[in-house]
């Protein structure tokens, strides 16, 4: 018995091999370097995919004069020939024959007013005119027999076969019709003055363009009341509003502290906000020689050199005025950027270009400086964002994000 409890007490020793313990140490390495592995990688794709916050810049369309401009005012488009048309006569509208955007030229008719009183006040003084020529003419021939009569009574009377009283009737009758003939010659002139006023009365009602210019506004229709002064109810004092569209100039306020700065004959640039893709030459006509006290400013002129049928009357103004007139080659605009956002990497220009929440590397092609901005040839647009910095971080599709996000 005692023998069996102790073959009991021997150990196993297949089942307590060191062969066993070696595997397992094994699998424990491998687990271990596998995780190690999948956590670098998570990591390394972790950093990958890291946002980089960037500065970004935008790309601009910008003219050369920008560099040279001395100083910028704004204003608006002026016509410095303007006029309300109206009649010095009062009456009711007839006809009018033009509407706004009408082009028109010096003496064409516009309007005309209902002028049947005028007219016929006007056929009066013209059958009055006839009736004292008629009477100058009957005048004439009496004066003319006055006169042969008279002669022949002078020689009766000088051969004494008539007497002094007949002589002194013939010269008397001659006197008298002399007369009349000068009566007959001042009524005819009286009658032709009354005319000459009775058609000038009849012009009046015929409205027309005082120079050539283009019609702004109607200010009456058919059937309205036309007076000079409007002073009946409902009266209107103009019937259209004409301006010379030649006249055109823009009136900017320059303060008194950048008057140095300015001159007439100045080269000047105007930018109108209607058309923002065309900048006109233009030069300073004239520096108003008075200032405005409560804005502390004094009113400049400036005429445009190019002529334009988009350029209309009240439309607001950027004026430039530059130290030299535009080059034939500085007229059009150039696409550049800030020098910061260009990268040269083995002999190469290129940008990063912002896609969404990425940047996109794109070359570029680089021309002259422009003030602090360098021109762009090729490879970008106006419009589009670059990013500034930091650059050095940045990659081909990496991820970014910007300041304002």
């Amino acid at each position: 018995m005692a023998q069996e409890d102790l073959n009991k007490l021997t150990i196993d020793k297949q089942r307590y091999s060191s062969t066993p313990k070696r595997g397992k140490g094994a699998r424990f390495w491998v687990l271990t370097c596998i995780v190690i592995i999948l956590l670098g990688v998570a990591a390394w794709r972790v950093l990958l995919n890291r946002s980089v916050e960037v500065e970004v810049a935008t790309v601009s369309l910008i003219y050369p004069s920008q560099t040279f401009s001395l100083l910028n005012a704004s204003g608006y488009v002026v016509a410095q020939r303007k006029a309300a048309v109206s009649s010095k006569a009062t009456g009711r509208l007839d006809w009018l024959g033009v509407g706004e955007g009408s082009v028109v030229r010096k003496g064409e008719l516009l309007a005309r007013l209902e002028a049947g009183d005028v007219a016929a006040a006007a056929a009066q003084a013209a059958a009055n005119l006839t009736a004292t020529r008629t009477a100058l003419v009957q005048a004439q021939v009496e004066q003319k027999d006055a006169a042969r009569n008279l002669a022949r009574s002078r020689e009766l009377f000088s051969q004494g076969i008539i007497s002094r009283a007949d002589f002194d009737t013939a010269q008397a009758r001659f006197d008298r019709d002399l007369a009349a003939s000068a009566g007959s010659q001042a009524a005819i002139n009286a009658a032709r003055a009354a005319l000459t006023g009775a058609e000038v009365a009849l012009d009046y009602t015929q409205i027309r363009a005082p120079f050539d210019g283009v019609v702004l506004t109607k200010n009456a229709d058919v059937g309205d009341i036309v007076s000079p002064l409007a002073a009946a109810a409902n009266a209107k004092a103009a019937v259209v509003t004409l301006a010379d569209m030649g006249s055109l100039e823009v009136e900017a306020d320059v303060s008194e502290s950048n008057l140095g700065k300015v001159r007439a004959g100045q080269p000047c640039e105007i930018l109108l906000d209607a058309l923002p893709e065309k900048r006109f030459r233009a030069e300073l006509h004239t520096v108003v020689p008075t200032a405005d006290r409560s804005k502390g400013s004094v009113m400049v002129k400036v005429r445009f050199l190019d002529r334009d049928p988009r350029i209309l009357p009240e439309m607001s103004a950027k004026v430039a005025f530059l130290e030299r007139p535009v080059r034939p080659d500085e007229g059009k605009p150039r696409v550049a950027l800030p020098p910061a956002a260009i990268v040269t990497r083995e002999g190469k220009n290129f940008v990063f270009l912002l896609r969404g929440d990425r940047v996109l590397q794109s070359p570029v092609t680089l021309g002259a400086r422009i003030g602090d901005l360098v021109q762009v040839l090729s490879g970008v647009k106006a419009g589009e964002r670059v990013a500034l910095k930091p650059l050095d971080k940045l990659r081909d599709n990496a991820r970014v994000k910007t300041a304002e996000k």
